[in-house]
């Protein structure tokens, strides 16, 4: 199938595009890559150099494929950092035009807004944007527990608490919510969890909790990138929630062997498409 990613570019490292491109050409998809920005590298390294790519090119990059017809062979959507509020915007045009050309593509959103180590990091305007135009038009939305409680308005610190913020996101448009780096309270040691609910069924999927020291940016872009790779393939969320936890777990398990001070996908990228180790997502509504 063939997957729109607007997300995010870096030169250095393995975040947003860098780190969902090579997933989801294992998992078997094409890729369409559009970036949001163009850095140097990611600027949790304490410094960058590049710039974000003006809305009016993402829009006229789109139009130029829906010009050619090819926007009907596209089948999904995939969306992650942004640079400015306004290129909200245009994203939400190229999901309007894709879905007008294939109305049964589907529109995955990652909506980067922070992570709770370092609160918010994306230019002011940026998350009212993403509430207001991208996340009505989702299938699929995948926070991170930060960002969950930033746009429902309810921290998920509890399984209770994050069946209600998830079902405050669903209010919003979207038919299915993943919430990344659940941090409840009441969690087992040394584990690390993601919620997933269709409305139908609710879904938790535990891996063990690996000591990274500086947790390598674009663990949630890869996430959300391997997830929507098999979400394509069988449309059952728990197989997805699963091989995506577990590759996910493989990647950062490489990463920490290698001493990287970024994602180690390359050596790592068979972890996507046989992880070492399982994960097996428990129904728990």
């Amino acid at each position: 199938m063939n997957v729109l990613s607007i997300q995010s570019h870096v030169v250095y490292g393995h975040v947003g595009n860098q780190a969902a491109t090579l997933p989801l050409q294992r998992l078997g998809h094409a890729v369409w890559p559009i970036h949001t920005v163009r850095f140097s590298n990611h600027p949790g390294h304490g410094g960058f150099a590049g710039r974000a790519t003006e809305p009016a090119e993402i829009v006229d990059l789109v139009q130029g494929l829906e010009a050619r017809g090819f926007l009907a062979r596209c089948d999904a959507v995939l969306s992650g950092y942004v640079g400015a509020p306004e290129t909200v915007g245009a994203i939400a045009a190229a999901v309007d035009r894709v879905k007008a050309a294939n109305p049964d593509a589907v529109y995955c959103c990652d909506p980067v807004i922070g992570d709770a180590e370092r609160g918010a990091f994306v230019r002011a305007g940026v998350a009212e944007a993403l509430v207001a135009e991208a996340i009505p038009r989702a299938d699929i939305l995948m926070p991170n527990a930060f960002e969950a409680a930033r746009i429902s308005g309810i921290d998920p610190a509890s399984l209770a608490d994050a069946a209600d913020a998830a079902a405050q996101l669903r209010a919003r448009g979207p038919g299915i919510v993943v919430i990344k780096s659940l941090a409840r309270s009441d969690a087992p040691q040394g584990e690390i969890e993601t919620f997933a609910t269709d409305g139908a069924a609710t879904w938790l999927a535990a891996a063990p909790r690996l000591d990274l020291g500086r947790r390598p940016d674009g663990a949630g872009d890869l996430f959300a990138a391997i997830f929507l790779g098999h979400w394509l393939d069988h449309r059952d969320l728990r197989s997805a929630l699963g091989a995506a936890a577990a590759a996910v777990h493989g990647v950062l398990a490489r990463t920490l062997a290698c001493g990287t001070d970024e994602l180690a996908l390359i050596v790592a990228q068979d972890e996507i498409v046989a992880p070492t180790r399982p994960v097996l997502p428990v129904r728990i509504g």
